[in-house]
């Protein structure tokens, strides 16, 4: 079993990874992206740092498809991913982690404005729409808990994850909108490898870690100084858990998520 991992600001690293070497630039017909591979908690790996070292790409260059294409290439069973994001819920606590159940991405676009998929050409073998009910595999969804209470992390099972376009934040009035709609946090990358995970038929599942409240939630706005404070505390708290995750994921229950209607 090989677990892609997928760590995003501040995690620009994965601490604890044995790596085989360094990072190894992976070919795909959507571009490069480079994976290192190793063990981790004991677990073959696969991790991708979606902004690379020194957060290179900001939220909107994000290489998503080539990044899940990659992982699909190199043999990844299942995929989990991390993200720091804005909470749109006063009751959840900053600093805390949310294992999220649904998702809300309307635009279904990439970066570069062309539609979230992995299905760029007209008549390619494997085209279709990817039904489901959820979309993040429960299997996963509970490796995640139960890693985050082993390491003594406060987390909420469930909540929907907004994703909003970068690299600026969101006006009031659009966090409103998107509170009215049910939406848990919001960051600038889940989204995309949600869809192409999907679509790649690769379990998936998305762990957030509130650093900030939305642009109106509460009363004051969160300092500048504390966001960054609590985006640079994310990554031990991350590692931390999936180390304990990791270990928990159970191969024979690993299944894509939901099915996909084609026309091939």
């Amino acid at each position: 079993m090989r677990i892609g991992i997928l760590t995003g600001s501040g995690t620009y690293a994965l601490p604890g990874i044995e790596a085989d070497g360094e990072p190894q630039l992976v070919q795909t017909r959507y571009g490069p992206a480079p994976v290192t591979s190793g063990r981790f908690a004991g677990v073959g790996v696969l991790h991708v740092s979606r902004h690379r070292p020194g957060h290179e790409l900001i939220s909107s260059q994000v290489t998503h498809q080539a990044n899940i294409a990659a992982l699909k290439e190199c043999g990844a069973d299942a995929i989990l991913s991390v993200t720091v994001c804005g909470s749109l819920d006063q009751r959840l606590p900053l600093g805390s982690l949310v294992v999220f159940d649904d998702l809300h991405f309307l635009v279904n676009r990439l970066p570069d404005g062309s539609i979230c998929t992995l299905f760029t050409e007209p008549g390619e073998k494997g085209r279709g729409h990817w039904i489901y009910e959820r979309p993040f595999s429960q299997p996963l969804r509970e490796a995640l808990l139960e890693g985050a209470k082993e390491a003594g992390h406060f987390v909420r099972d469930g909540g929907c994850y907004g994703h909003v376009d970068g690299p600026r934040f969101n006006t009031r009035t659009e966090i409103k909108m998107l509170q009215n709609c049910g939406v848990t946090v919001v960051s600038q990358t889940g989204g995309p490898e949600t869809v192409l995970a999907g679509e790649a038929e690769i379990p998936y599942a998305l762990l957030g870690y509130a650093t900030d409240y939305a642009n109106g939630v509460s009363s004051e706005p969160t300092p500048v100084q504390e966001l960054i404070r609590l985006i640079g505390a994310s990554g031990d708290t991350f590692a931390a858990t999936l180390a304990a995750a990791v270990p928990k994921i159970d191969e024979n229950r690993l299944e894509p998520v939901g099915t996909f209607f084609r026309f091939d």
